[in-house]
């Protein structure tokens, strides 16, 4: 039986097979949400988008993570995302 992954975990997996300019996922161990920002995502559709996610993690995906719900966004689709300020730390 594998372990389950933090959403940690899952960020470095993610990072490892897709360059993110902004990468953030809470989860509970079996679900998960990622907030997803690269420029790879640039002209390719949501579905396409989230085939690049899942190619990133790769058999992880099958044998680890149980369910992934992900917001793919491209630098500037996130620049003007509403969700983007709710984010920002202010230091």
């Amino acid at each position: 039986m594998s372990t389950e992954p933090t959403p940690t975990e899952v960020e470095r997996y993610i990072a490892q097979g897709l360059v993110c300019e902004h990468l953030e996922v809470q989860g509970d161990g079996r679900h998960f949400f990622a907030t997803i920002v690269s420029a790879e995502f640039d002209g390719a559709s949501r579905v396409l988008r989230h085939q690049k996610v899942y190619r990133a993690l790769g058999d992880r995906m099958r044998e680890q993570i149980h369910a992934l719900s992900m917001k793919t966004l491209t630098p500037a689709e996130w620049a003007s995302s509403p969700d983007r300020a709710a984010t920002q730390h202010h230091h």
